[in-house]
């Protein structure tokens, strides 16, 4: 398993982000999922990294800078074929790792609610990141929560 910045024009990171796409758009109501898509993992405030295992892609995420020492983790996704395999706690381990060595203090992230947004937040809970207000420009309603980590 290899974890490095993602090459946004390699086609199979390009597969993975349309499949994030794909799969946040059928797990949320219309309006309700904020998954950068690829001109948005473009924007210079995003890194991405992609995880590699035999020469495939099996995963991606990004952090997005908010400014006063806040970021946000975004479109986290794991390839169906690579799912239980600890590649997704690598990569947040990898995400988390970038922001406080960049002197990020707090990482927050707006995710779904239900039952296909299950596994992420169990993921997320156990590395301590706790239910939160929105931010930025989140509004929680049924659909969503926001997540919060303190970072020392």
């Amino acid at each position: 398993m290899i974890t490095a910045l993602a090459d946004l024009a390699d086609p199979d990171v390009q597969a993975l982000i349309a499949y994030q796409q794909q799969t946040m758009q059928q797990g949320s109501p219309p309006g309700h999922s904020f998954a950068l898509d690829l001109s948005g993992l473009t924007d210079p405030a995003v890194t991405v990294w992609a995880v590699r295992v035999d020469d495939r892609v099996a995963a991606i995420g990004a952090l997005k800078l908010l400014g006063n020492k806040q970021a946000e983790i975004k479109s986290m996704r794991t390839h169906p074929d690579f799912l239980r395999r600890g590649i997704a706690a690598c990569l947040l381990e990898t995400i988390i790792d970038f922001a406080r060595d960049n002197g990020i203090t707090r990482l927050s992230l707006e995710t779904g609610s239900g039952p296909l947004f299950d596994p992420a937040l169990a993921l997320y809970r156990q590395r301590g990141f706790a239910n939160g207000e929105a931010f930025g420009a989140y509004r929680l309603t049924d659909f969503n929560q926001c997540l919060h980590l303190e970072l020392s």
